[in-house]
């Protein structure tokens, strides 16, 4: 019987394998050199005395040493490396840098502190205005930021709603329910403030002798005693000052009633310093001008009357007569009003031209 199957043929091609290139070659390589540069390291290591052990690490430690009397190498087969004591890094730190240093980062981190501390009250003192009733109702008068001196809280005069009565320091009762409500908040931070009046640029004509200074000063002091009257701590109010209409809020505007406000700062430590600072300079001041006039009327009681023109100069003892009258109190007056740091014989001088003639 006839076979019709088909007869299928296979052919296999086998190709060489390509060229994979020659990385490897770098990376064997490498590997070389760092074993070779290893073994090296354990060969000096095991070759080197311990003198040249103690030389190699001071010079790692402290390679600025070697520069001045030494060499500038790790072993030198000329001698032994020294260490120049004025060049080195490691020596010993002088006592009062050191105390220096400890001063200015604890004096850093005090500030970092402090820092902290009032952006944590002003988080607070906004959520506080967004979830407190009383607050809520007039958040757009109540603006708070930070500035260089602190803590700076605004309250200023909306048009058909002013803080206090027209021309006066009595506070309208809204302006006392943000006092009484933002009074616990800003105790909580063991820190003195600043209450600061402003008005617009209206002159004040209510009474003679009554302008805006006085009214800016009146209605800051009338904010400290809301404060106290809430528990607000009497002894941390550091300062209560009018500016009237010196410090605008609103520049362009001078009549606006933004610009009547008042002015409440949580002082940061360098801002109370500096007023104290202030305090004590304008103190010492006045002790020295209480000084001066001081000195300047026992000088003058130390300066006798001149009743004689004898008294004053022999020369012109014959010009006078002999029962010549006492100075008169203008002239009294005008010996007394001399300047007391010119010269005696100046002095005296004027003296004689003030009362001789006269006496003649």
């Amino acid at each position: 019987m006839d076979n019709n199957q088909p007869i299928i043929v296979k052919r296999i091609t086998r190709k060489a394998a390509g060229h994979h290139g020659g990385a490897w070659k770098i990376a064997f390589a490498d590997f070389a050199v760092a074993m070779m540069a290893f073994f090296l390291v354990m060969w000096l290591v095991t070759v080197a005395t311990p003198e040249q052990l103690r030389d190699i690490s001071g010079y790692f430690n402290d390679p600025i040493g070697f520069s001045e009397g030494g060499s500038p190498y790790p072993i030198d087969l000329g001698g032994s490396p020294q260490v120049s004591p004025e060049r080195t890094l490691s020596k010993e730190q002088d006592p009062e840098d050191q105390d220096m240093v400890d001063e200015a980062s604890a004096k850093e981190l005090a500030a970092k502190l402090e820092q902290l501390e009032l952006d944590m009250l002003l988080q607070e003192l906004q959520n506080q205005i967004d979830e407190d009733p009383v607050l809520q109702r007039f958040k757009d008068q109540i603006l708070i930021e930070i500035t260089q001196d602190g803590l700076r809280i605004q309250i200023v005069d909306a048009e058909n709603r002013p803080m206090f009565a027209s021309g006066s320091a009595q506070l309208q009762p809204y302006f006392e329910e943000i006092l009484l409500t933002l009074s616990d908040t800003i105790a909580k931070v063991p820190k003195k403030i600043s209450i600061s009046g402003h008005t617009d640029a209206e002159p004040f004509r209510g009474r003679n002798g009554y302008g805006n200074w006085e009214l800016s000063s009146d209605r800051a002091n009338a904010a400290r005693r809301t404060l106290l009257v809430a528990g607000y701590p009497e002894s941390q109010v550091a300062r209560v000052v009018g500016y009237a209409d010196s410090a605008l809020f609103d520049r362009s505007e001078p009549l606006s009633p933004t610009n009547r406000r008042i002015d409440i700062i949580v002082l940061n430590h360098q801002a109370e310093e500096q007023m104290l600072e202030s305090a004590d300079a304008g103190s010492d001041e006045a002790v020295l001008e209480a000084d001066a006039s001081s000195s300047a009327g026992a000088a003058l009681e130390g300066v006798p009357e001149q009743t004689t023109p004898a008294a004053a100069d022999p020369v012109d003892a014959d010009a006078a007569p002999a029962d010549a009258a006492p100075a008169s109190s203008t002239e009294r007056q005008q010996q007394r009003s001399l300047n007391l740091f010119e010269d005696a014989a100046n002095a005296e001088s004027r003296l004689r031209q003030q009362v001789l003639p006269e006496s003649r």
